[in-house]
């Protein structure tokens, strides 16, 4: 199995997500990741970065936030992991309970879905709190046909 990481710093603003979004699209379209595995951590991503900004807090608006992308190939296919670290408000997504979707649009509320959305589209999610950083760590992975 071979690897291969890329490591970007970005702030907490809309333009450093955009830059981030197209940094991890490039590097995976460079690696020749599938395109459906990508857009799934695209979404993921995009949602991780938004909770840091929304929710994170003041640490997280004025520290850098730290991405990391690590590959992993072999001959029959492939899996590509984002680590998301900022030092926002402690937060472990993995201990939220699981938001039940409306059965009805009268049900249907605006937000809080994004957990659900991410768990849904991440082959893994992992969370540790270290040295005063969140490092959410979600990824994709595939079969060669």
């Amino acid at each position: 199995m071979s690897s291969w990481s890329d490591e970007l710093i970005i702030g907490a603003t809309g333009m450093e997500l955009r830059r981030a979004s197209e940094w991890l699209d490039a590097a995976c379209r460079g690696r020749a990741a599938p395109r459906e595995p990508v857009e799934r951590l695209l979404l993921c991503l995009n949602e991780a970065l938004t909770n840091v900004m929304v929710h994170g807090g003041e640490t997280a608006l004025s520290a850098p936030i730290r991405l990391l992308l690590e590959f992993r190939f072999d001959p029959g296919g492939g899996e590509v992991g984002v680590t998301v670290s900022d030092a926002g408000l402690a937060f472990n997504p993995l201990s939220a309970p699981r938001k039940a979707l409306p059965k009805t649009l009268d049900e249907a509320l605006p937000g809080g879905l994004g957990l659900v959305m991410m768990r849904g589209l991440s082959d893994w999610l992992d969370y540790r709190h270290e040295a005063g950083r969140n490092h959410l760590t979600f990824g994709a992975r595939w079969k060669l046909p």
